[in-house]
């Protein structure tokens, strides 16, 4: 859009200290065939990271095709696998990152849940980044967040899908992403909380094949 251009202008001209982050939650239909999962899903993405140009791209409940995306628009992809599911986590960046690694999450006791839930870590530009997707729970997802926020040290990032339902109280951090929906159901599912950083601008972007809306994060350090 014509604000996101202007803004980027403005950033790159008077040469700020500031990091472009969207992060991208890609749920899909069960019945969508496998072209529109795989070849239509790339182009989607591709056309996402042309038109706003981040310095970091976080997905959520991404496919292993989606590895492809180099193809298209080069930079650097790293899939996380997830255990029993058909999808992971994943990242996009222009810059070459160290290789993300990452970190167990606490898990529901219950005899009867879903799979055990990782946090994607990576370093950028000595920052730390932790791309999540976590539990609907709402104690349960509390204690997840607390558990990235103690696996971190100073400057940090927790974005994704973190299934939460009113205010995130986690020591430390602020959340910073925007405050409009960002789910078909109208629902503020997708946030970005930080420590150490503060946000010059943050909006929820047009929702592409996904049920949820990406969101735009431009943060800088304190």
């Amino acid at each position: 859009t014509q604000y996101t251009i202007q803004t980027l202008w403005s950033l790159a001209h008077e040469d700020l200290d500031v990091v472009v982050l969207i992060a991208a939650n890609h749920q899909y239909a069960i019945l969508r065939n496998e072209l529109r999962r795989g070849g239509a899903v790339l182009g989607d993405l591709a056309a996402l990271v042309e038109a706003e140009r981040p310095d970091l791209l976080l997905m959520q409940e991404a496919k292993q095709p989606l590895e492809a995306l180099p193809h298209f628009v080069g930079g650097h992809f790293h899939w996380q696998e997830m255990q029993r599911r058909v999808y992971g986590l994943a990242f996009w960046s222009p810059h070459a990152l160290e290789e993300a690694h990452s970190i167990p999450l606490p898990s529901s006791p219950l005899p009867i849940r879903v799979p055990p839930r990782l946090a994607q870590l990576l370093k950028f530009d000595g920052i730390w980044f932790a791309n999540v997707h976590l539990s609907h729970g709402q104690m349960l997802n509390r204690r997840q967040l607390a558990t990235i926020g103690q696996a971190t040290t100073g400057p940090t990032v927790i974005i994704g899908d973190c299934n939460a339902v009113g205010r995130i109280v986690l020591p430390d951090f602020t959340e910073v992403g925007p405050r409009d929906p960002t789910h078909k159901l109208r629902t503020r599912l997708d946030r970005c909380l930080v420590r150490g950083l503060s946000c010059t601008a943050a909006r929820v972007l047009a929702r592409g094949p996904s049920d949820h809306h990406p969101i735009e994060v431009l943060l800088s350090r304190s």
